[in-house]
């Protein structure tokens, strides 16, 4: 089949004195954001070279249409279809969720306390058919503190502008006209008659909350909080007491906090504590006292408390620990629970209020486990909690846990329909020394009869920004590759925070090569260390775990044997350049300002993916996008894959699908995101010759 060809129309740029010129920047249209809203308005020539790359992929992968059916069969195999999450015990209802066999969406579902009727609250099947629409994205589902009304946020196009409805729950009527150009996110006044909200300003940022009277027009909505800088963006929630409302703005590095009474007829937002670059602060509020989780004096976090706001006579409550991230806090009526994470390995830690004495919940032999807390019921005077955790071949399970006792009781395990062993697989956490020295972890799912003589195939898996860690949970889908002989590996690299805030730091700015240098020093170990061979890699990794695969590709090309990128963040000098880009000003803390500081664009120049593709040999790639993708742009990937085209001298494979009915998670529903992972799958196992 021909090889699709977009258009080169040259484009010399020109930045602190540095020349360069780009065939193909002509795709990104003015209006760029009104196409993610409506895909109408894309330049037909970038319609059609997009629908030709489609069609080269899927002649390419023809070979794989059984295969593709047979994953998707096997992974949705593994999931119980027909399921239910454990109910939350409210005030008057008990509240959960369920699935079904037929549908791809979620059905929320209550009963009386006491009673026995079961009314359905929504259903995302019904809305999805109602509405007639390809995407159908739920942002967030709330229920009113009366019970009576549901507020509910939907995005028809995957470009994440979502819009707010709001339904009397008995009579299925709206009591208010549509909330457009919203962030998603829902928050009722204690009283029921208002609802706060996000909303999206010209370049997709949130940096406005209105207040909304129930039943009143929506040019009437209040303004209570406006956020000035650009780089920052807004949200509100209430504290854990019910008390006050916390409004919250922030960009990656630096966050400041205000706050009003529950209670206040006219909301006033009071400043807690102003900014300061590199401090984040988030201040929640307990049975008399503030507590501050912040970085403040402590790197990988700490938590004082005060006694009020005003005189703010903060006192250390939870001291800091190097290279240890303290987490935030769960309240009870007498305990207090917090995780800490270290070494990519987390914790649960549960105080007593009343003794004051703190102790870690150990509920499993595992080691590398993924563990969580949830609470079980409305009303916090209860010893009792669910505790859950899974681990990279052990599935979820949830135990009902007494504080006070310590006794467990197994009340939930995901179950695996098609059958599952977990003593049939070998979890392993390894480190490996970097270019610098410092120790990288790695977290290993293996089969047992996989055998560690280096010709194993081996997926490495890697993200490595915004201080995301990568958890060590389980993933049923893996094991269609794992049991396969692939051996699946999490490269724990820096610019994340399993090693706490320099982790993080260390993969930031005029530190990001080390998140690369991380990851490639794991696959050479990986190597040296017999788990697989050079040439037998698959990297993957998604958003800015796609520019991770873009850097390395082009650093180390002949360490894989193909490479899985998914919406990947490859075009990344041009973006940082633009910032009429919704995520590009709030983003420059994390990878700095390129237009503004020449250390920073010559750093990120020597480094962006699509700027450093070289006429050289590469192993097979698979790019995944989508049209209406708002945090990375489609035209992204697309000028990647037509310059990469150019330029590389192999014959291996190098494949652009776009999604043209979805958003940056790719397609909408259960069947939608099986069908991705099925098609990814079926390209490793093409490339690999285990059809």
């Amino acid at each position: 089949m021909k090889v699709p060809q977009l258009e080169k129309k040259p484009e010399l740029k020109s930045c602190h004195n540095v020349n360069w010129e780009d065939n193909y920047s002509w795709i990104h249209q003015e209006n760029i954001l009104e196409v993610l809203k409506d895909g109408s308005k894309l330049l037909p020539e970038v319609r059609k070279y997009l629908e030709e790359e489609n069609k080269y992929t899927k002649f390419h992968l023809e070979d794989t249409s059984k295969v593709q059916k047979k994953l998707f069969d096997e992974i949705k195999g593994r999931i119980k279809l027909d399921d239910e999450t454990l109910p939350f015990k409210d005030k008057k209802y008990y509240y959960w969720t369920k699935t079904t066999k037929e549908g791809n969406y979620s059905i929320k579902l209550r009963k009386k306390i006491g009673g026995s009727e079961v009314e359905e609250v929504w259903n995302g099947n019904k809305e999805k058919e109602k509405l007639n629409t390809e995407y159908f994205g739920v942002g967030d589902l709330e229920i009113s503190w009366n019970d009576k009304y549901l507020g509910y946020s939907l995005d028809l196009k995957g470009s994440e502008y979502y819009s707010i409805y709001l339904r009397d729950i008995d009579t299925n009527k709206m009591l208010t006209e549509t909330i457009k150009d919203t962030s998603g996110s829902i928050t009722f006044s204690l009283d029921d008659k208002f609802l706060f909200y996000s909303k999206l300003d010209k370049f997709h940022r949130p940096r406005q909350i209105f207040r909304h009277k129930i039943g009143t027009p929506v040019k009437n909505d209040e303004l209570i909080f406006e956020e000035k800088s650009d780089a920052f963006t807004v949200g509100i929630s209430l504290s854990s007491d019910e008390k006050y409302f916390f409004i919250k703005t922030s960009d990656h590095n630096t966050s400041e906090e205000y706050f009003f009474s529950a209670n206040e007829e006219n909301p006033n937002p009071r400043l807690i504590k102003k900014r300061k670059k590199g401090v984040i602060y988030s201040v929640n509020s307990w049975d008399g006292y503030f507590y501050n989780h912040t970085n403040e004096n402590a790197e990988d976090f700490k938590i004082d408390r005060c006694k009020d706001l005003i005189k703010q006579d903060w006192k250390p409550y939870i001291p800091a620990k190097n290279e240890v991230l303290i987490g935030g806090l769960t309240f009870l009526k007498n305990w207090i629970l917090r995780s800490e994470v270290s070494n990519a390995l987390a914790k649960i830690f549960v105080k007593n209020s009343k003794t004051n004495i703190e102790e870690e919940i150990n509920f499993t032999d595992e080691i590398v486990i993924d563990p969580g807390i949830s609470l079980k019921q409305e009303d916090r005077n209860t010893n009792n909690i669910c505790l859950g955790y899974s681990s990279p071949k052990t599935q979820s399970r949830v135990y009902d846990y007494n504080l006070e006792t310590k006794e467990k009781e197994l009340i939930k395990e995901q179950e695996i329909p098609s059958g599952h062993a977990p003593e049939n697989y070998i979890v392993e956490r390894l480190e490996c020394p970097s270019h610098d020295g410092r120790m990288v972890p790695m977290t290993i799912l293996r089969h047992k009869n996989t055998k560690i003589d280096g010709k194993a195939n081996l997926l490495l898996y890697g993200y490595g920004s915004y201080g995301a860690s990568m958890s060590p949970g389980f993933s049923s889908s893996r094991l269609s590759l794992v049991d396969r002989d692939i051996i699946w590996v999490t490269a724990h690299i820096r610019g994340g925070m399993e090693r706490g805030m320099k982790w993080w730091k260390e993969g930031k700015l005029l530190n990001k090569k080390n998140t690369f240098e991380d990851y490639i020093s794991v696959g050479r170990y990986l190597i040296k260390n017999n788990y697989t061979s050079k040439g037998k890699i698959i990297g993957m990794g998604g958003s800015a775990g796609g520019l991770l695969m873009g850097a390395v590709v082009n650093q180390s090309p002949s360490l894989f044997l193909g490479v899985i990128m998914a919406v990947p963040f490859v075009d990344s000098l041009t973006t940082n350049l633009d910032h009429s880009l919704p995520l590009t000003v709030g983003e420059f803390d994390e990878f700095g300002n390129a237009k503004a500081n020449k250390d920073h664009f010559d750093y990120i120049h020597s480094y962006a993916p699509y700027n450093n593709i070289k006429k050289m040999d590469y192993p097979h790639i698979l790019i995944t996008t989508s049209l209406s993708d708002n945090r990375v742009l489609f035209d992204e990937p697309a000028k990647f894959t037509a310059k990469l085209r150019d330029l590389k001298t192999d014959n291996n494979l190098l494949l652009l699908k776009t999604e043209m009915d979805a958003g940056h998670g790719g397609k909408s529903g259960r069947d939608g995101a099986i069908e991705e992972l099925a098609f990814d799958y079926s390209f490793i196992l093409k490339i690999t010759a285990k059809i």
